[in-house]
């Protein structure tokens, strides 16, 4: 055959091979990825669950921090061994004249649910307590963040210790008031109830002043629950909302729950102690809600203390131990590998939720996870997840909350500093499913790049990259 002949088979053969590929053919990644300021490292993965084949991938085998998104991984294998079911117990206990409080890290527990307990404790015909009351945190053990941890961060609510006494999500409100003249000091108000100390000497400054000064709200916090702001702010007409992390949670417990005893009208002779290892006849016992609310908020809201104790106890049942992060995490992935045939062993996690800056994983660990999810809907966890302009941490998120992604993508949300994450289920225009794994991380825009465009460069990125998904496949 003449050369000139298998050329034009040739570009026969490719033509009609073009026409007959899907119009994703059209979807330009690299376009979207120039958005991305210069420094950024990006880490993507397409993936058609119907085929199981690649669509797209960039980067694909880089470890990176996986921040919140480590969150599927927490919630599948507690959804695989701890079941719908699971529910955090805390125990009202006696042993002799002693009462015991016998804690297990339930996130959602609150004053009320105390004072109810109590309140059981004096219908039992108890009206004082003739020996001491103890508060027993055994049930986790070790470090209450994890190795990795920003120190900086560890007053705000998102950075809540993982403990074992955990009550009011170990987390309490306040506000700044800076509605006043230039110069005056700032008012600051938290509620009488919280048993906290806070004092403030933040002032009010001009812009002009806050740029010379270089100076910005701080907030130092200690071991026994005391809190100081310094610094400056501009004139807000509406109050700074405040959250800040409880320190001490042994030292807050107490303080509420002599409180509550009052309220109670019950009497206490001894003190109350802490004893992680002293148990006694149970008699009362407050449930948390079951495993399928306590997951819908953890991964709608992205909350990290509900992450971080259930990963604790899955360590503690899995190793019959003490939860710890350590057991915690080496439970999740044996979970994962034994019951979903998913091997993270070349992850790095040092904690359920993700907060630390050590985790790393790349986006293959998390699609087969997010795979897995999907592929098994009887779980639950697909409708647990955020949806683009809707709810969760992606009701706001400003590259997906109008049309066409609005409603079309439910994700889990990822973010640290200079990090930006995402992964879930986008439904294209077609009505096909695909799943995406997004790790951005080194992102660090410039002023210039930040006033350039009222849209920040990756909701630039996330909305031309999505859009164009959506539309060409």
């Amino acid at each position: 055959m003449p050369i000139f002949l298998k050329m034009l088979k040739r570009l026969i053969c490719s033509a009609l091979l073009l026409t007959s590929m899907p119009s994703f053919a059209a979807f330009a990644p690299q376009q979207a990825l120039t958005l991305l300021p210069t420094g950024s490292d990006a880490s993507l993965l397409v993936v058609n669950p119907a085929t199981n084949k690649i669509i797209y991938q960039h980067q694909a085998s880089h470890l990176q921090a996986p921040a919140s998104t480590q969150k599927l991984l927490t919630a599948l294998a507690a959804k695989l061994y701890l079941g719908n079911d699971f529910r955090f117990s805390t125990n009202l206990e006696t042993q002799g004249n002693n009462v015991i409080l016998n804690f297990n890290g339930d996130p959602t527990l609150k004053s009320t649910d105390i004072a109810n307990l109590l309140r059981q404790l004096k219908q039992q015909g108890v009206s004082t307590i003739k020996g001491n009351l103890y508060l027993n945190g055994g049930h986790f053990t070790g470090f209450e963040h994890a190795v990795g941890s920003p120190w900086d961060m560890l007053t705000q609510c998102y950075s809540a210790p993982s403990s074992s006494i955990t009550l009011e999500h170990n987390c309490f409100e306040g506000a700044l008031y800076s509605n006043m003249a230039f110069g005056a000091k700032t008012r600051l108000h938290i509620p009488s109830h919280q048993p906290i100390t806070a004092t403030n000497d933040a002032i009010v400054v001009t812009k002009a002043q806050q740029k010379d000064q270089h100076c910005e709200l701080s907030l130092q916090a200690n071991d026994n629950n005391n809190y100081h702001i310094t610094g400056c702010i501009q004139p807000k007409k509406d109050p700074l909302a405040l959250r800040f992390a409880v320190q001490n949670t042994t030292l807050y417990t107490t303080a509420i729950i002599k409180r509550e005893l009052k309220q109670a009208g019950i009497s206490l002779d001894g003190k109350i102690l802490r004893n992680d290892t002293i148990n006694g006849k149970i008699i009362a016992t407050h449930q948390s809600a079951p495993l399928t609310t306590l997951l819908y908020i953890m991964l709608k809201r992205s909350d990290n203390l509900f992450a971080d104790n259930l990963a604790k106890t899955i360590g503690a049942k899995y190793f019959n131990q003490a939860g710890n992060y350590a057991n915690g995490v080496a439970a999740i992935k044996a979970i994962l590998k034994q019951k979903a045939n998913i091997d993270l062993s070349n992850t790095v996690m040092v904690d359920g939720s993700g907060l630390s800056r050590n985790n790393r994983l790349n986006t293959h660990d998390l699609m087969e996870v997010l795979s897995y999810i999907y592929q098994h809907p009887k779980l639950g966890l697909i409708t647990d997840l955020p949806v683009a302009g809707k709810s969760g941490t992606l009701q706001y998120r400003k590259s997906v909350q109008t049309a066409p992604l609005k409603d079309h993508m439910i994700a889990k949300t990822g973010s640290l500093f200079g990090t930006y994450n995402l992964a879930g289920i986008l439904k294209t225009k077609s009505g096909e499913p695909l799943l995406f794994v997004q790790l951005v991380t080194n992102y660090y825009p410039t002023e210039a790049e930040l006033k350039a465009n009222p849209l920040p460069p990756i909701n630039q990125f996330e909305k031309q990259y999505y859009t164009s998904l959506y539309n060409n496949y």
